[in-house]
């Protein structure tokens, strides 16, 4: 599956990608909350899950299912989704998504800068507003989440933001995505061994994690895969932030989560640094 990197398509494959990755936090969120499932458990089938809808669609085009991806892009894919769970045990949608998104961010353009890209003018305001943003979120306070589960979220967005940047070299998006969802496979098994006899689950929360590895993970990152070769190491980084909105909406429709004046003026200042990140060249 090739898509041809035209303006309009890029910014529709993008758009798709993001409402993906913020269906990933309602789903998990969803999940841990509402369901018996837990963390480990939610992780080890989201990975297998999202690995067999792409080994089947490797198959069916005649594709090896191992053809693509690697064991390092693996070992992240493996972090992030761990992390990504037990943080979402005490988090929001919001919170969590603002919180991985600011991770996978500055990751991302902390890289670019080591490979000589550089900020000035409104780019460079628009930088430090955002990181400003997601410092006072942190910051301790009634509406601070806790420290825990914080870090566990800025950990697995290291781990994505490593992922993504090892995959703008890939040349066909399903093979890379589906050889990294099938070598996680390994990783999900160890997460449940370490974990046995503390796992638990039911119907509803399995059936919550498929989605999340299936649609929302697997075929998600195909998308954000195929956009990612026409995007600077930067742009990658900022636009991912518009996720935290669309995971707000969705955490407040669907899981009536308060969205509170912190998490409000926090958004505010990370998603006006990505405009100015974003519109500014100088």
């Amino acid at each position: 599956m090739n898509f041809p990197a035209t303006g309009p398509r890029i910014a529709l494959l993008t758009g798709l990608a993001m409402l993906a990755f913020a269906g990933n936090s309602i789903l998990c969120r969803l999940a841990l909350t509402s369901t018996t499932i837990d963390a480990a458990s939610f992780t080890a089938i989201r990975l297998v899950s999202g690995a067999l809808i792409l080994v089947v669609i490797l198959r069916a085009r005649g594709v090896r299912p191992t053809a693509g991806g690697s064991w390092p892009m693996a070992a992240m894919l493996s972090a992030y989704a761990a992390f990504f769970s037990f943080a979402y045990r005490d988090l929001s949608a919001a919170t969590g998504a603002l919180l991985l998104f600011g991770a996978v961010q500055f990751t991302m353009t902390g890289y670019g800068l080591w490979q000589g890209e550089r900020f000035r003018g409104l780019r460079l305001v628009g930088l430090l507003v955002a990181a400003a943003g997601l410092v006072g979120l942190l910051l301790p306070g009634l509406a601070a989440p806790p420290i825990g589960a914080a870090a566990m979220m800025l950990a697995a967005g290291a781990a994505w933001g490593v992922y993504s940047l090892l995959g703008r070299s890939a040349v066909e998006p399903i093979a890379a995505t589906g050889g990294n969802f099938l070598r996680a496979v390994p990783f999900a098994a160890v997460l449940i061994l370490s974990t046995f006899g503390r796992v638990d689950s039911d119907l509803t929360g399995a059936f919550y994690a498929v989605l999340s590895g299936a649609l929302t993970s697997g075929l998600g990152y195909v998308l954000w895969y195929a956009a990612l070769p026409a995007l600077t190491a930067t742009s990658a980084a900022t636009i991912q932030l518009s996720v935290p909105a669309i995971a707000a909406i969705g955490g407040a429709m669907l899981l009536a989560e308060p969205v509170t004046p912190r998490l409000l003026l926090a958004s505010a200042a990370i998603l006006g640094g990505i405009a100015l990140v974003i519109n500014r060249k100088g």
